[in-house]
């Protein structure tokens, strides 16, 4: 089969010939139809820290996918729960089940996190296989939708974990592709004001159209000023940090009114500095880390709002290329006019 491999460390991956996975007893083996690319990707391409103190090449690359079960091993199939020929997408960390965080319901924080195109091989194949355990069926969700729940899974987890956000006032800071999805998530859950900020215009103008009311660019925006005056006065209910940056998080504790709430999922790439008493303490403020989704809680509500039209996602899909031309996909993606890139590589 074809698959996207980082052969070595450096720049780059290289499609080649590979075997097909083997499919084991409690496996499915699943045909790829589409593939989101993403900002993990680009750290793989690029090769940058991170990646080279993560990856052991080679190693097929990629984490969300949608597709086609072709087979099934023997206890999958015992379990009667997926067939042949469903169309699934799937949990891309395979987890321990038996460390404290997986006994306790918090499968996401597993201490031993195996991710799929990081840490064994992904998805930019024709085919992967994959846990039963961690494959969902779509259920008349498209496959081009199947293929960006793992991202817009990380953007409910954000929008969603805490108080109830109907009624509130939300700032989204950041608004690549989680950044959008997650404007639409808080519009979709009732949030009475959606602020999405960010530099990058073209970005904002998908934050707009995926439900935000207001768009802020700290270029020429005053955005502390703006969100007093949008908030009489109070600040926003929850901040959504999705930047990483350390003035993201500057924004979002300033932003935040007393008692509020900051969900960060944004990863920084270098310590940020805070005065706790002031920002955080004496405000009253509650963080919250995001790490993926909640297996599988954060699965079964995004599938809920899909299914019953209360969100489409499409509007954060700008570009679709083959698998031959993940060049071009890193590319428009570094060129920052991108929101998500899709591969096209089966049907």
């Amino acid at each position: 089969m074809r698959a996207l491999v980082k052969t070595a460390p450096g720049t780059g991956m290289e499609l080649r010939d590979v075997p097909v996975p083997a499919c084991g007893p409690n496996d499915v083996l699943i045909r790829v139809h589409h593939a989101g690319v993403c900002g993990t990707d680009l750290h793989i391409w690029e090769w940058d820290a991170w990646a080279s103190n993560r990856l052991k090449p080679p190693v097929v690359i990629g984490h969300e996918f949608a597709g086609r079960i072709e087979k099934m091993g023997p206890e999958a199939e015992a379990e009667g729960l997926l067939d042949v020929g469903d169309l699934v997408t799937a949990e891309g960390h395979i987890i321990c089940g038996h460390c404290l965080q997986c006994r306790t319901g918090n499968g996401h924080l597993c201490q031993r996190t195996s991710i799929i195109g990081v840490d064994r091989d992904g998805a930019f194949a024709d085919y992967i296989a994959m846990p039963a355990s961690n494959v969902m069926k779509l259920g008349g969700i498209p496959t081009e939708i199947g293929a960006i729940m793992d991202p817009m899974g990380n953007a409910f987890h954000t929008v969603l974990e805490g108080d109830a956000v109907i009624g509130s006032a939300v700032l989204i800071l950041g608004c690549g592709p989680i950044g959008c999805f997650a404007a639409g998530v808080a519009r979709a859950a009732g949030a009475s004001l959606v602020i999405a900020s960010d530099f990058n215009d073209k970005r904002l103008g998908i934050a707009t159209a995926m439900g935000a009311h207001v768009t802020l660019n700290p270029g020429r925006d005053d955005v502390s000023t703006r969100i007093r005056e949008l908030t009489q006065g109070d600040g926003v209910d929850l901040v959504c940090e999705m930047s990483g940056h350390p003035a993201g998080h500057a924004q979002a504790f300033a932003a935040a009114r007393l008692g509020g709430r900051v969900n960060l999922l944004g990863t920084p790439s270098r310590t940020t500095e805070v005065n706790f008493a002031r920002d955080i303490i004496f405000k009253g403020l509650t963080l919250y880390g995001v790490t993926g989704r909640k297996m599988y809680h954060t699965w079964h509500v995004m599938q809920r709002y899909l299914r019953a039209g209360q969100l489409d996602p499409m509007p954060v899909v700008t570009h679709r290329f083959p698998l031959e031309q993940i060049a071009d996909a890193i590319q428009v993606i570094k060129d920052g006019q991108a929101g998500k890139v899709i591969l096209e590589i089966g049907s």
